[in-house]
C-alpha cells in the first residue's frame, strides 16, 4: 500500500502505539511497496539510494550495479552510527528526503521503527528469503510478527588471547567465567604487569552481551507497553563479576581501540580480548606486528556449556520515504544473502565478518587470512558461537538512552562508580525515556 499524506502525517503521534510492543504489534504507518519496482520502467533502470558506512559496502555497490542493470544503485557514504549516521538519517526521514535504504544496527532498529523512519517489508520477503538467516538474526528484525529488515552480519562472542604469554604463566583459554578468574590471577603473578582482558567503559554492548549470554532479557513488551528489567538477578551476577574483577586489579579499564588500549596490546600488558566474531580481523589490523601470537576460543560461559550475546551485527532497512520498496528489498536480499554479494564485500581478506545467511560462512571463511591465528580455523569458533547465540533478546526501542546512560557512568568506574550503579542509572533513565516518548511502561 502506498503511504499518504494523511498516514505520513499520522505516524509520529502513531509510533508509541505502534511499536510499544515489538512483538504484539500488527502494522506500521503505510508500506510503498505496492508503489515499487524491482526492474525496469519505461526502459530506464530502477534508480535507488543507499547510505551506509561499513567497510567494503561501496564495493557492494559497484558488483550490484554490474551485474543489475535494471536496478542501479547510488552509495552515500556516512558516519557510523554513533559517529552522527543515525542522527543524519532520522533527520533525513524527517525531512522527507531520506535514502531508499540505509545501514542500521540491530540494536537501533525498534528505535527507528518507533519513529516511522522505516517501512514494514514483510510482504516483500519469502519465506524463502527467511530461511536463509540465522533464527537469532531474523529474530531481531522480525517485530510484531513482521520483518522490518534484512540482516547482513551475526556477531556472536568470541575470546582472542595471547598464546605465548598464557603458556608462560601456564594457563589455557578458560571454559567458564570462574576459570577465566583464576586464568585473570595466575597471569598476573606470572606477568605483574598484564592482565586477562579490558572493561571498556565506552562500549556499554560489549557489557549487554554478557548480560544477553547470562540469560537476561532488558526488554520485553506485550500489548502496548514494554517491560525494562536491566537490573534483574542475571544482569546483577554480571555487574557483580566485572566489579569483581575491577576492583581486584585483574583487568583493565580503558576505551576500546583507544591509543591506550592497543599500546598495551602491542606491549603484552593485555594478552586478551573479549570481543565478538568481526574482532578478529579488527584485531588483525590493530596489532599485526603480532602475527601468529594470537588465538581464539570460545567466550567463557557461566556453566561451561557454549551460550553467546552478540556484539553489534548490522541490517538494511527501507526507509518510509521510498517508493521503491520491492527494488530495495531485492538490492538488500543480494546483499546480504548471495555469495556474490558477500564476497564483494570481504574479499579483501581482511574483515572477519560473520554472515547471518549461514550458506555464506565458507564465503567469509575462504576469504579471510588467517595467518595472524597461526593458521587457526576461527570460522569453525564463530560458526559454533552462532549457535549458541541465546534466543529471546530483545532491543528497546529507546537504546540511544540507554547507551548514553552507561557510557557516562561506566566512564565514573575508576573514580568510585560501581557497574551496579552505572545499570541503574541506565534502567531509569531508559524509563524516563520511554515515558517521555508517551510509551507504556512496566518494571
Amino acid at each position: 500500500m502506498s503511504t499518504t499524506p494523511t498516514r505520513v502525517r499520522r505516524a509520529p503521534r502513531l509510533a508509541a502505539a505502534l511499536v510499544a510492543s515489538a512483538l504484539g504489534m500488527t502494522s506500521l504507518a503505510a508500506c510503498g511497496s505496492d508503489s515499487s519496482s524491482g526492474g525496469a520502467e519505461d526502459g530506464k533502470p530502477v534508480a535507488l539510494t543507499f547510505w551506509g558506512w561499513a567497510k567494503g559496502t561501496k564495493e557492494v555497490v559497484a558488483a550490484f550495479n554490474a551485474t543489475h542493470p535494471n536496478i542501479q544503485v547510488t552509495y552515500e557514504e556516512i558516519p557510523s552510527g554513533v559517529a552522527g549516521g543515525y542522527a543524519k538519517i532520522s533527520n533525513a526521514v524527517k525531512a522527507g528526503n531520506a535514502p531508499d535504504v540505509f545501514n542500521v544496527e540491530y540494536s537501533q532498529l525498534p528505535d527507528f521503527v518507533s519513529q516511522g523512519a522505516v517501512q514494514d517489508i514483510g510482504k516483500l520477503v519469502t519465506d524463502g528469503v527467511k530461511a536463509k538467516y540465522l533464527n537469532q538474526a531474523l529474530e531481531l528484525t522480525t517485530l510484531g510478527g513482521t520483518t522490518w529488515a534484512l540482516p547482513l552480519d551475526a556477531s556472536p562472542q568470541a575470546f582472542y588471547y595471547r598464546k605465548d604469554l598464557f603458556d608462560q604463566a601456564g594457563i589455557t583459554a578458560p571454559k567458564t567465567w570462574d576459570e577465566f578468574r583464576t586464568a585473570a590471577r595466575k597471569l598476573k603473578e606470572a606477568r605483574p604487569d598484564a592482565r586477562i582482558a579490558t572493561f571498556f567503559p565506552d562500549d556499554p554492548t560489549t557489557f549487554e552481551a554478557m548480560a544477553w549470554q547470562a540469560d537476561a532479557h532488558w526488554f520485553k513488551s506485550s500489548g502496548d507497553t514494554w517491560k525494562v528489567d536491566a537490573t534483574g538477578p542475571e544482569s546483577r551476577k554480571v555487574g557483580d563479576y566485572w566489579q569483581q574483577l575491577i576492583n581486584d586489579d585483574l583487568v583493565r579499564v580503558m576505551p576500546s581501540f583507544s591509543q591506550q588500549w592497543t599500546a598495551s596490546l602491542q606491549k603484552g600488558e593485555t594478552a586478551g580480548y573479549l570481543g565478538a566474531s568481526w574482532g578478529g580481523g579488527v584485531l588483525k589490523g590493530t596489532v599485526p606486528d603480532a602475527s601468529g601470537k594470537w588465538a581464539v576460543a570460545p567466550v567463557p560461559t557461566w556453566d561451561g556449556n557454549p551460550a553467546s550475546g552478540m556484539v553489534g551485527g548490522t541490517t538494511f532497512a527501507v526507509s518510509k520515504n521510498s517508493r521503491k520498496a520491492k527494488a530495495a528489498v531485492e538490492f538488500a536480499t543480494w546483499a546480504t544473502s548471495t555469495p556474490e554479494g558477500f564476497n564483494a564485500r570481504i574479499a579483501s581478506g581482511t574483515s572477519s565478518a560473520y554472515p547471518a545467511a549461514p550458506a555464506l560462512v565458507s564465503v567469509a571463511q575462504a576469504a579471510f587470512k588467517t595467518d595472524f591465528y597461526g593458521g587457526q580455523d576461527v570460522y569453525a569458533i564463530y560458526a559454533d558461537a552462532a549457535k549458541s547465540i541465546k534466543p529471546g533478546w530483545q532491543w528497546g526501542p529507546a537504546m540511544g538512552a540507554t547507551n548514553t546512560s552507561l557510557k557516562d557512568a561506566f566512564g565514573k568506574l575508576t573514580q568510585g562508580g560501581t557497574v551496579q550503579s552505572a545499570v541503574d542509572a541506565a534502567q531509569q533513565a531508559t524509563v524516563a525515556e520511554l515515558k517521555n516518548r508517551g510509551i507504556k511502561v512496566a518494571q
